[in-house]
């Protein structure tokens, strides 16, 4: 190799190097990462093991008398929830923000058998614990389907539904996706790195567009995977993904007793596992501007509002239209 290109080489590496160093490491309980409201833990026994769920608990100034429960999603953590969460305390709800065992500041057991059904029994367990008798379940993306589950598990508690761009609207496996299976899904995890994410987040999340304030949330995953924690945290997103690939919930839309308010970003295209889908597949998967429609019809009570050229997280990327329909939604219940 000529010596300018072995100097070329050697200047990429380091460079790489400087910038692998810059990325934010947390500890596997995402240690070192501050939340915006004080952070509780909620300790629990689960399939015989000693659990806890780490979770904010924000009291409004004046309080309406309602509760609202917040389930993050997949790539997400309770944290993402601040803008939501000051929205709904300033108008007056009790808000309750959970991280699910698996994720964020929760634990991160070595074995599990997770489902929907046993995280839904998790929340349940802590709303119960801390007084929370009947409350509004607030889920995004895989909080979605979790917000499902809980709904049809829990109809009486559960006075109101609201789904931010929910995946599972859709069942991958009965489409064509095929099954990645545990194994895969934890190579895949223990590659990802800042720049994976935020090429992701980009394209999925905001429609192609970027500002700063992503950057906390980009920070807060690779923070997760460059840390100590690294092959704990791996191989319980990959347990997850197979919970979510193999546990539809659109089937039972139409049991849901409850109201539900639908928030749709129409441009979002998330689908589990479409990057392996084959080819003449992909392009029909994650179609959410017929996807909303779609659900909405299948709920007996199901009020939609969609957000035109927003994605995956329209509560991040335009916080202003999406908590006035939010706020609109819960007052018309």
């Amino acid at each position: 190799m000529p010596a300018y290109r072995r100097c070329a080489a050697l200047l990429f590496s380091l460079a790489a190097s400087a910038a692998r160093a810059a990325e934010p490491a947390y500890g596997p309980e995402l240690e070192g990462f501050d939340y915006p409201h004080p952070v509780q833990q909620y300790r629990f026994t689960s399939q015989g093991v000693q659990f806890h769920m780490a979770y904010m608990d924000v009291k409004p100034a004046k309080p309406n008398g309602r509760t609202v429960v917040l389930l993050h999603g997949k790539n997400f953590c309770a944290a993402t929830w601040e803008g939501s969460i000051d929205a709904l305390t300033k108008a007056g709800y009790r808000v309750v923000a959970p991280d699910q065992v698996g994720f964020c500041k929760s634990s991160k057991p070595g074995h599990y058998q997770y489902s929907f059904q046993q995280l839904a029994a998790n929340t349940h367990a802590l709303l119960e614990a801390i007084g929370v008798k009947k409350a509004t379940v607030m889920g995004h993306s895989t909080g979605g389907m979790l917000a499902v589950r809980y709904g049809l598990l829990y109809p009486d508690q559960t006075e109101q539904l609201v789904l931010a761009n929910p995946i599972g609207l859709e069942d991958w496996k009965a489409l064509g996706v095929p099954s990645l299976g545990v194994d895969t899904w934890y190579e895949r995890e223990l590659a990802q790195t800042a720049d994976k994410i935020r090429a992701y987040e980009k394209s999925t999340y905001y429609v192609n567009q970027w500002k700063p304030e992503y950057e906390t949330w980009v920070g807060m995953l690779a923070g997760l995977n460059n840390g100590p924690g690294k092959k704990i945290v791996a191989w319980n997103s990959a347990l997850l993904y197979d919970m979510i690939y193999t546990q539809p919930v659109v089937y039972e839309f139409p049991l849901l007793k409850m109201p539900v308010l639908l928030l749709i970003g129409t441009k979002d295209n998330t689908a589990i596992g479409k990057d392996a889908a084959p080819a003449g597949l992909r392009p029909k998967l994650g179609n959410y501007a017929a996807l909303g429609k779609r659900a909405a019809k299948a709920m007996p009570h199901a009020t939609l509002v969609e957000f035109e050229n927003m994605g995956h997280a329209p509560q991040i990327q335009d916080p202003a239209a999406f908590h006035a329909a939010l706020l609109k939604g819960l007052a018309g219940r």
